[in-house]
């Protein structure tokens, strides 16, 4: 029991001090901002410090349980599905797992109901709580859908083995394109859910589904082509927040 106890609290030390590494880069720019070039002391040094402490355990457990959970159920799974050789429910999985990880993104949500409420400002929306509240959630909605559409298609590029290279080049291009046609107040909208929509649950599952099942397909390599899910739940939420644009407000010519 004493040598098991000895056991977790050494590896949970070396997490602790491996999570410090990450964090110390950090530290060090703002406290030399704060204290050279701002030239002032650092405000509430007791709680910054506590605040500190905390982001430090919560991204020690963070990562565990990464390393425990969330990494062995997507590489599980994977297998499991390329065992059962079921592409429907393969592809159904992948659909859910991006929709439903996304519509709840806290970031996601925050960056909509910011929108909505410019909108609104901006006269493109009727005065009111529920036109904004519907614009967030089809803002949400769009976003969900398209990341769902996006892991579909990057697991349908692992099973086919499609070259991905060509539909990223093709989908920026695709990108560009409606930059053209989309309203300008949502152009900038639809850039930044691109970057919003990789959440910390969505991208440790998805990152582990495509090497599991690049790994458990013959013929496939999980370092070229297990990656890249990540690129198309990026790619994706941009065409559809701009495609949303459109349908609502109108092309701009």
């Amino acid at each position: 029991m004493i040598a098991f106890i000895q056991v977790i609290s050494k590896t949970f030390t070396k997490r602790i001090l491996d999570s410090g590494k990450d964090l110390l880069p950090i530290i060090v720019v703002i406290a030399l901002f704060q204290t050279l070039v701002l030239g002032q002391p650092i405000p509430d040094l007791a709680g910054i410090l506590t605040g500190t402490f905390l982001v430090l355990m919560g991204l020690t457990f963070f990562i565990a349980g990464l390393e425990l959970a969330l990494f062995p159920i997507g590489e599980g799974m994977a297998h499991s599905f390329a065992r059962k050789g079921s592409l429907f429910w393969l592809l159904t999985f992948s659909f859910c797992l991006g929709f439903s990880t996304t519509v709840a993104e806290p970031a996601l949500i925050a960056v909509a109901k910011e929108a909505a409420s410019i909108a609104s400002d901006a006269g493109l929306l009727k005065p009111g709580a529920e036109e904004q509240s519907s614009y967030a959630l089809g803002l949400r909605l769009s976003v969900a859908v398209a990341v769902g559409l996006s892991i579909l298609i990057g697991i349908l590029r692992i099973l086919r083995g499609w070259p991905i290279s060509r539909l990223i080049i093709g989908g920026y291009v695709t990108v560009l394109i409606m930059t053209l046609f989309a309203p300008r107040e949502i152009v900038g909208i639809a850039f930044d859910s691109g970057g919003v929509t990789t959440s910390t649950v969505t991208v440790p599952l998805v990152t582990a589904l495509g090497v599991g099942l690049a790994s458990a397909i013959r013929g496939r390599d999980p370092m070229i082509d297990g990656f890249g899910l990540i690129a198309f739940a990026s790619l994706l939420p941009m065409i559809f927040v701009m495609g949303y644009g459109i349908l609502l407000f109108g092309p701009s010519l």
